[in-house]
């Protein structure tokens, strides 16, 4: 079992809670949000909540390897973040870069694999160098996937895939009828996922509770946890208190349970 210490926000008690081992969500995803608001609160630039926000994912990336969690997917930049001042746009793109060249020997030793999932062919060269590089260096690993959305949006995931299958319908290779929920899930993003290409467990930090264009029909039925903390304020205790969340729910998928 693992054991965290968890703090009642209302009374401030402190009791040691226990994770269920056989009950780890295999996939979790994380809208990670707040990092502008968390480096405004300190009366510093936007792009310092995004450097802080950086090093929180190295801390939760080991984190959920070491609970057992198969892929855990983090939604990095979306296609909607273009919209945003272009100093600020620049240096989440040197991201990345910063981010893989300093950290993809932590996850080789870790058995780490990284994934990118979005349209990385609008991104600049050094970033999908970076991206390229890191996907190369840790593909050899067999352990838990680091997903990231990058460059990334659900609506624009799903127009893509409703074209490839029509492609396949124009040229006589598919028949309509043969289109179902299995075959569209194989055309997603997260298809080569296989059987962990949905998430059990949705967590949004910032306090916000919305999908915002993330992973629209992969979270059909996942479990969502929306936390006030902003991202660079997550830590493994924090994933640990939203996994133990999801633990004292009751996935019915639709159906009834006795």
């Amino acid at each position: 079992m693992f054991s965290f210490l968890n703090k009642d926000q209302q009374t401030g008690e402190v009791a040691e809670l226990q994770l269920d081992e056989q009950n780890i969500p295999a996939h979790i995803a994380i809208i990670m949000d707040g990092n502008g608001r968390w480096a405004q609160q300190r009366h510093l630039p936007r792009i310092a909540g995004h450097k802080q926000g950086m090093n929180t994912v190295k801390t939760v990336a080991m984190a959920a390897s070491h609970l057992g969690v198969k892929v855990l997917t983090l939604y990095a930049f979306s296609t909607e973040n273009w919209k945003r001042p272009t100093a600020e746009v620049n240096y989440l793109m040197k991201l990345p870069v910063d981010f893989f060249g300093t950290f993809v020997p932590d996850l080789v030793k870790n058995n780490i694999r990284v994934k990118v999932m979005g349209y990385t062919d609008q991104l600049p060269a050094a970033t999908q160098k970076a991206v390229h590089d890191a996907i190369e260096d840790t593909k050899d690993c067999t352990g838990m996937v680091l997903n990231f959305a990058l460059n990334y949006g659900g609506r624009a995931e799903i127009v893509t895939a409703v074209q490839s299958l029509a492609q396949q319908v124009q040229a006589g290779q598919l028949a309509p009828a043969a289109i179902d929920e299995d075959r569209l899930s194989q055309q997603l993003m997260t298809g080569d996922l296989g059987e962990l290409r949905d998430p059990d467990l949705l967590i949004r930090t910032s306090g916000e509770e919305r999908l915002s264009n993330f992973m629209l029909w992969q979270v059909a039925y996942s479990e969502f946890v929306f936390m006030d903390l902003h991202w660079p304020d997550f830590d493994q205790t924090t994933l640990e208190q939203a996994i133990y969340q999801y633990q004292q729910r009751h996935r019915r998928f639709g159906g009834l349970t006795n």
